[in-house]
């Protein structure tokens, strides 16, 4: 008896189970990509700002807008003491109007932005952090020349920082009203950059290492609400006289 040939069309290995495995192949590897991304650090740090974006008249509000108003503020509180104190000790006339650029450029800065915190409902600290603090005081203890060098330094540092902060967020944010005060920070601090470079102290080398690096980590002191955040504002009157910008040969 001869063998029966084999009935087409059954079994896996017939033309209709060779098709069906080749669907289900290419179907897993299109369902694949799709489930590994879902279990990227990446997609959960997307996750995790998405919640953090509340929508406001102005339009979503993110954490980055939010920690960009904070770090304006923070700015604001020990950069106009700075130039205060740059004001009354600079031993030259560049290191005093790089002080009275600070004190301008913030006073009208934090005006700016006091009004955008009270709008969007963002609170604001109201005072320096523990870093901030410690900038001022050693400004505060430093006399001469030398005073002059650690000033130009450490604010041309954070300026640096803050103007970092401000592209990128100018770049990135949906709110209009942080798009307006990221405008005016940027071209805020693109002043206060420019004074302090032309008072001739800045270390460019130095500054560069320093920008690489990564900030250390500081907490920021307690919010309050932003109609209690007090309004920076430049002191009634100096502590001490201004010295000359050169000396001169005593008089009798």
């Amino acid at each position: 008896m001869r063998p029966r040939p084999p009935i087409k069309g059954r079994g896996i290995f017939s033309g209709t189970g060779l098709v069906i495995a080749a669907l289900a192949t290419t179907a897993a590897a299109l369902l694949y990509p799709i489930w590994s991304y879902a279990d990227r650090q990446d997609t959960a740090d997307a996750s995790t700002l998405s919640t953090q974006t509340v929508t406001t008249p102005y339009g979503p509000l993110s954490a980055q807008d939010k920690d960009f108003i904070t770090k304006v503020r923070l700015a604001g509180l020990w950069e106009l003491p700075a130039g205060e104190l740059a004001e009354q000790k600079g031993t030259t006339t560049a290191v005093r109007t790089a002080g009275q650029h600070l004190v301008d450029g913030h006073t009208s800065l934090d005006a700016h932005l006091r009004t955008v915190a009270g709008q969007l409902g963002v609170p604001l600290p109201n005072e320096p952090n523990a870093q901030q603090k410690q900038w001022l005081a050693n400004l505060d203890g430093a006399q001469g020349e030398d005073f002059d060098r650690d000033f130009a330094a450490v604010l041309r540092l954070a300026h640096g920082r803050v103007y970092a902060l401000a592209a990128q967020v100018r770049a990135d944010t949906q709110n209009s009203l942080v798009r307006d005060l990221a405008d005016d920070a940027n071209a805020t601090v693109l002043d206060h950059i420019k004074v302090l470079e032309a008072t001739g102290y800045v270390d460019f080398a130095t500054l560069a290492r320093e920008l690489a690096a990564s900030p250390t980590p500081v907490p920021t002191p307690p919010a309050v609400a932003p109609s209690a955040a007090v309004p920076l504002t430049p002191s009634p009157a100096p502590s001490y006289s201004l010295p000359p910008a050169t000396a001169g040969p005593s008089t009798p």
